[in-house]
């Protein structure tokens, strides 16, 4: 209650200082006390709003006393609530000599045997984050959340039943809190985990998929689909975090920086527990480590820059593939969200 008190006793000074015309030095204390009030008024209202408690009326059918959250605090408000923003299920798939998109725009790329590439254009994942979908009858989650830029297909598959998702409004670590409708458990999109409700430790398999432009895509899949724009009252190829890419924190993050003076928002290239920074792929365009080789090809605009999606600075595209060719998982995503889910994890930094 401090942090109500404050603001109160604020709120009376201000008003008090108009009308006596008081001197800077008053209006810059009462400018921090405000500054203060806000602060402490903003974690009260976390700390309680980071307890199952508050939330149970929103998630009635959720198991909160299941979950591997050491913290209930770590999970936070986005802003929208559960489904604000809208996953969409089998969606509408253009061939892709008719899907007309900004060469540089970038792409999720899903490709199964025996069915055609799919491409999921970032300027709907962006307003949507999860797409249901089935390539060749099988079912797939394709996720993005733009906050760390981390993109993964799940297989959605759990114990003979299919789970469908949606987004739950809430983030951990600034990545995306997903949910299954079909059990009410949340799940860590990064980590493709359940973290709480009756499947809490449930682990998704991710299937290869990778992020590149459509120019690219249509080169490499020319009998290949791509996701039709939805109905959905959307701003679609603006990128409503623009200036993301250059932002000086995370948003909603307040881990410690990056080890090895890696910048937070700065790309790496994930695989299993081994993150290898994107400017030492790009620079070499080539890497052969752990068995894997990685390669950087430019032409992807990034999502996260400009206005315009289409006009975001070249972070290239990336694929990772095992000694025998085959496309192995993998993700591109912010420096700081590996080091929050993976702390003990390996940076491939290189001699």
């Amino acid at each position: 209650m401090r942090g109500v008190t404050l603001h109160v006793l604020h709120g009376n000074e201000r008003v008090a200082a108009r009308g006596r015309g008081l001197a800077s030095p008053r209006r810059g204390r009462l400018r921090r006390l405000a500054a203060l009030a806000a602060t402490i008024t903003a974690l009260s209202t976390a700390s309680a709003m980071a307890d199952p408690a508050f939330w149970k009326s929103e998630w009635p059918e959720t198991d909160f006393s299941k979950t591997t959250l050491e913290s209930w605090s770590d999970v936070m408000s986005g802003g929208p609530g559960k489904d604000g923003i809208p996953a969409l299920s089998n969606p509408e798939m253009l061939p892709v000599a008719k899907a007309r998109l900004p060469e540089r725009e970038p792409v999720l790329t899903v490709a199964l045997d025996g069915a055609p590439a799919r491409a999921y254009p970032l300027r709907y994942m962006t307003w949507h984050e999860i797409v249901n979908d089935r390539i060749g009858g099988r079912p797939v989650a394709v996720t993005f959340c733009p906050l760390c830029n981390s993109a993964i297909a799940f297989d959605p598959r759990v114990g003979g039943r299919v789970l469908t998702f949606g987004v739950t409004g809430k983030l951990r670590h600034s990545d995306m809190v997903m949910y299954d409708r079909e059990t009410q458990s949340w799940w860590q999109q990064a980590l493709g985990t359940a973290i709480v409700g009756e499947l809490t430790g449930t682990k998704l398999q991710a299937l290869p998929s990778w992020m590149e432009s459509f120019a690219q895509f249509r080169a490499a899949h020319p009998g290949g689909l791509v996701m039709a724009e939805p109905r959905g009252n959307r701003p679609y190829g603006q990128n409503p975090y623009a200036g993301y890419d250059s932002a000086a924190k995370p948003f909603l993050y307040s881990g410690a920086p990056p080890p090895h003076g890696v910048p937070a928002l700065a790309r790496v290239v994930r695989v299993g527990d081994r993150a290898w920074p994107l400017p030492r792929l790009a620079k070499a365009g080539r890497i052969e480590e752990a068995g894997l080789v990685l390669t950087w090809q430019a032409g992807q605009a990034s999502a996260l820059d400009s206005r315009e999606m289409a006009a975001g600075r070249d972070v290239g595209s990336v694929r990772v593939r095992d000694g025998q060719g085959r496309d192995v998982v993998h993700d591109v995503l912010s420096a700081f969200a590996f080091d929050a889910f993976w702390p003990d994890g390996t940076w491939m930094i290189g001699g």
